[in-house]
């Protein structure tokens, strides 16, 4: 890859060398008639054409360099191309005013000034798009991912140079700028492949912590997509003023976690009067004693 790149830059650094010399040759000879001044546009001229195919060959180079490299996200490529192109007309620009004669010192300074207030005038849209190619970059989330991203949790449907936007389970799209996503905590629930299922559920005191572990257990193995290894596990999490906790863990592929929810949520009632376990809920007891 690198000596074809090498010889098509020996090439245009060769024509370039001729362009000039027959360029001196050409300025000597309108000087020699007293005309300088289309003398320095000619020349001015032949430095434009030099530098448009220089610019011509690089972004070439560069597009072969990109459509290699396979790490790189689309959308960086073609930002990267739109930078190294822009970088390379403000150079351009520069090099011609000075074959024209125009200070060039004054126009770098002019430039800089005008970057700095536009900079300055879009300061949260810079934000957003060097955070995009951070994100971009880095690839903390990627679509099809399900991710919280801060107080928003959705599967990701598109990550682009400014926004990111999810599809939440309840149908909403959100669209979030990329330096809130950066700056924020990612929770990324879709990069591994099993992800675990928490729940917990009350019962009565009086109930045979036996029979709830047995109601429970059973609960899981009725749902079809909890899995047997990991396999699923039952303990007593917390003594309430009113109810006894226990919480199940159950293991399922990412993609099944909200079947998963919606089956044991289903099939724990039933599980429960089979067992002649009962659901508690926060109550008050009161004993009358007869004097």
């Amino acid at each position: 890859m690198f000596p074809s790149f090498l010889a098509e830059e020996s090439v245009v650094v060769a024509a370039a060398e001729d362009v000039v010399q027959k360029t001196s040759i050409i300025s000597d000879f309108f000087e020699s008639l007293g005309l300088a001044g289309l003398s320095t546009i000619i020349s001015a001229l032949v430095v434009f054409i030099v530098c448009a195919i220089a610019i011509r060959v690089i972004t070439t180079l560069t597009d072969k360099i990109l459509a290699r490299s396979r790490h790189i996200d689309e959308t960086v490529k073609r930002f990267m191309r739109t930078a190294i192109k822009i970088a390379l007309w403000a150079i351009a620009i520069v090099i011609v005013a000075g074959a024209l004669g125009i200070p060039t010192a004054s126009l770098v300074a002019v430039i800089s000034v005008a970057g700095l207030a536009l900079s300055l005038s879009v300061q949260t849209i810079l934000a957003n798009l060097f955070s995009g190619v951070t994100l971009l970059f880095t690839r903390p989330i990627s679509v099809g991912e399900y991710v919280e991203v801060g107080a928003t949790a959705g599967t990701v449907h598109s990550v682009g140079l400014f926004y990111t936007t999810l599809n939440t389970p309840n149908g909403q799209v959100v669209t979030i700028p990329n330096s809130s996503v950066a700056s924020s905590t990612i929770v990324n629930y879709g990069r591994e492949k099993l992800r675990r299922a928490q729940f917990v559920y009350g019962t009565d005191y009086d109930d045979r912590t036996e029979d709830v572990y047995a109601a429970l257990l059973e609960t899981a193995s009725k749902v079809d997509k909890v899995l047997t290894d990991p396999a699923p596990g039952v303990f007593i999490s917390a003594y309430k003023d009113s109810t006894i906790e226990y919480t199940v863990n159950v293991w399922c592929d990412s993609g099944d976690y909200w079947d998963v929810v919606a089956g044991m949520n289903e099939k724990v009632r039933e599980c429960f009067d089979r067992h002649n376990v009962h659901m508690s809920f926060n109550h008050i007891n009161v004993h009358m004693i007869d004097k």
